[in-house]
């Protein structure tokens, strides 16, 4: 028997918002399979040195770097820093997002603006500073974090998140478009309810409670961020060698769409 190599080993990765939940998972991984892991946080700077140090005393390499996403001079600074510290970025994962749940009458300019700052543009502005190293060195891999919200699903207060995730998907099928002459892989995640700080504090009496979004999936429970650091390796590994302009689902079979159209 022969024993696989770690699927990372040498590899750069940036991982934005890394400080917690489905990131810090995807990172950690990442660090596990052998990358040097850039650790992007926008404000929880005590968190993501955390995470580096922890990722540094168990053999890793790990650098936490503040950046906001949505500015694209700090997305610059931050692939710069990347490139200082380990040399170059063999992958990108888009994961820093928002949500900013309303109806249709309360969304405000405000409101839209700051979702497409984060979730549109720090995708783009991202890609931006990263691609013109990658297309160099004719290789690549960009993980963007779109949601099962793109797809339509059925709960209230969505549709301003629900438009950037899908605006996540199309701009993930037009990079890779783009990327693929330069053997880049372009591919995005979509998960479902995933069990993080951001919907573990739910009203239990609410349609958006943990135990209710469970009965919506047909594995009957929520995903762990560890579930969808498992996909993200993948996308990031050369197993998905032959896989571009994807999105795929990591949902345990939600069941609740508003239509059965594509």
């Amino acid at each position: 028997m022969q024993m696989t190599p770690r699927r990372l080993h040498g590899k750069v990765a940036i991982v934005t918002g890394a400080s917690r939940g489905i990131g810090r998972a995807i990172a950690v991984r990442y660090a596990e399979e052998g990358a040097a892991v850039v650790v992007n946080y926008l404000a929880d700077a005590d968190a993501a040195d955390e995470l580096a140090r922890t990722i540094e005393s168990a053999g890793g390499r790990a650098s936490a770097v503040q950046a906001d996403v949505s500015n694209k001079d700090e997305v610059e600074a931050l692939v710069r820093a990347a490139h200082d510290r380990f040399g170059s970025v063999d992958i990108l994962v888009n994961n820093a997002g928002i949500n900013r749940p309303t109806e249709l009458e309360g969304i405000t300019d405000e409101l839209f603006d700051d979702l497409v700052g984060v979730n549109v543009r720090g995708l783009l502005y991202c890609a931006q500073a990263v691609m013109p190293s990658m297309k160099e060195r004719r290789k690549g891999k960009i993980v963007n974090l779109s949601s099962v919200a793109a797809f339509g699903t059925a709960l209230p207060g969505n549709t301003p998140y629900a438009a950037t995730k899908a605006a996540i998907v199309a701009l993930t099928k037009r990079l890779a478009f783009e990327a693929g002459p330069y053997g880049i892989n372009v591919n995005a995640l979509c998960p479902g309810v995933i069990r993080t700080d951001a919907t573990a504090g739910s009203d239990p009496s609410s349609p958006l409670a943990l135990d209710a979004m469970a009965k919506r999936a047909m594995l009957g429970r929520i995903g762990e961020p560890e579930e969808i650091a498992a996909a993200a390796l993948f996308l990031a590994s050369d197993e998905s060698a032959f896989m571009t302009a994807q999105a795929m689902t990591v949902d345990g079979g939600r069941m609740d769409f508003l239509s059965h159209s594509g």
